[in-house]
């Protein structure tokens, strides 16, 4: 029998794809290969959101081809939507599907739709070939690195801003998410950041209806998991598609629809209904931009102990300067109001931030404002990142691009900062009592056996002993070690 194999690079919500990319497959009848040499079909759901996340697709991609040679190789998700031509060229490749035709890929992979009349031309949106709405290659990208006579595979790609909903894409069996599943509930972002070409590859803000959540949410707890995390390009904005149309509105429990006439559900609206219309035990949720931190997202969360207390607020900088020029919307004063918030209603809350450095025309002052403003909130963990030129974005032509040493010894100097704050959080618990939810991962040292396991708060535990992955345990914390709390179940 056929086998495959599904590599992810990148985000929650392309996380959440390509689990969606192997219940596909695996429904037409392919098993899941242990490692990509042991499969027929290798498939690499790409990120794009730096130059370094297109290398190392494309260094996955040589490597695949080196050891399975036989393999098919299709390469899918936003560097595929946003450089297709550069993709296919590459020896190995034998299809470029973008993020617009991704709900295809098994049967495109598989042979269904793929002919060699289809081939060479994109398929709209319900699968068949279209050149109508096929985007030239001219507008996807400035950095394809040869003529196309050298493109050697077929590729699938078309206007990703004609898709208007979102499909529902449940997650649970996936490889890499037997514990805790990631239920993708909105796609596609309306900001235009300066620095991003996000929303170039996966299109305009689009929500999973809410009585396809709650289905979703209903089917994960009856398979038995304990924890679902909930994410998206923009989560935050989940809903506010909705009200559009009486197509588009969310369905309310007694089947009835809402009209235009009714306000759209708000991101407050989706976690209370899953809480009060399912028996999940514990919902996470994903990074959510500032301004979508409502109080009333802030009081829900802090008074329900079905919701882990973990939030990830993307800052970027804390440079009003820096602000304007990637276009945020917001302020430093605003951000901190927020984190302040947070952290009152929830003083054991894992606190995290995306951070960016080295973004054109950052100064030492600048940097120096970001450095500060991290110091003084409660972070407990940082995404940091140099900043990276994504061709057609505005900040790519921007004067005074940040020389790459300088940006590389700022992320230093964050993540030396972060991560003296975050020891002194986790040392908070030593001695005291933790609940963790056991992960599939075990391992061994000079202390004997012991399991992985996350804290409510986000904190990595390694428990003592072997224990059966997707329970909630009680622990007492013995010490910290290496970033994890070192716990005995209690």
């Amino acid at each position: 029998m056929a086998n495959f194999y599904v590599t992810n690079f990148g985000c929650r919500a392309t996380q959440a794809d390509g689990a969606a990319i192997e219940r596909q497959l695996r429904e037409r009848g392919l098993e899941r290969a242990e490692e990509p040499a042991k499969a027929s079909l290798v498939v690499l759901n790409t990120c794009t959101v730096t130059a370094a996340a297109d290398q190392d697709a494309r260094a996955a991609i040589r490597r695949i081809h080196r050891k399975n040679p036989d393999a098919q190789i299709v390469v899918t998700g936003c560097y595929a939507q946003r450089a297709p031509e550069e993709i296919a060229a590459l020896p190995g490749v034998t299809q470029v599907i973008g993020n617009s035709h991704k709900h295809l890929l098994a049967e495109l992979a598989s042979g269904g739709l793929w002919t060699s009349d289809v081939g060479s031309r994109p398929l709209d949106l319900d699968g068949q070939a279209d050149s109508k709405t096929f985007v030239p290659i001219t507008q996807l990208t400035s950095d394809v690195r040869g003529p196309q006579s050298e493109v050697r595979s077929p590729i699938f790609v078309s206007e990703i801003f004609a898709h208007t909903e979102l499909q529902a894409g449940r997650v649970f069996e996936a490889a890499n998410e037997r514990t805790r599943p990631n239920l993708k509930v909105q796609d596609g972002c309306d900001n235009r950041c300066s620095f991003c070409v996000i929303p170039y590859v996966r299109g305009q803000s689009r929500s999973l209806h809410l009585s396809e959540v709650i289905c979703e949410v209903e089917t994960l707890v009856a398979a038995g998991y304990r924890e679902v995390v909930i994410s998206g390009i923009n989560l935050g904005r989940w809903g506010r598609d909705l009200a559009v149309s009486p197509q588009l509105s969310a369905p309310r429990k007694t089947g009835q629809r809402s009209t235009t006439n009714d306000p759209p559900p708000s991101f407050a609206d989706l976690v209370r209904t899953i809480l009060s219309e399912t028996a999940l035990q514990k919902l996470r949720i994903s990074s959510v931009e500032p301004m979508d931190w409502s109080d009333e997202l802030i009081q829900l969360m802090a008074q329900s102990p079905r919701i882990a207390k973990h939030a990830h607020v993307p800052l970027q900088s804390g440079s009003d300067a820096v602000l304007r020029r990637m276009h945020r919307k917001y302020r430093p004063w605003h951000y901190r109001e927020k984190i302040e918030k947070i952290h009152r209603a929830m003083p054991t809350a894992a606190i995290g931030a995306d951070v960016m450095v080295g973004f054109p025309g950052e100064s030492e002052s600048e940097f120096e404002e970001t450095r500060r403003l991290v110091e003084v909130l409660p972070f407990t963990y940082l995404h940091v990142f140099v900043y990276s030129a994504r061709p057609g974005t505005p900040a790519a032509s921007m004067d005074k691009q940040v020389p790459i040493h300088v940006a590389r010894e700022r992320s230093r100097i964050l993540r030396d900062l972060i991560a003296e704050k975050k020891l002194v959080f986790m040392s908070r618990f030593i001695g005291g009592p933790v609940e963790l939810i056991t992960l599939n991962v075990t391992g061994s040292d000079r202390e004997g056996e012991y399991t992985e396991g996350l804290t409510d708060n986000y904190l990595a535990v390694r428990l003592q002993g072997n224990h059966p992955p997707n329970r909630w345990l009680p622990a007492k914390v013995e010490g910290v070690l290496n970033g994890a709390l070192l716990g005995v179940a209690s």
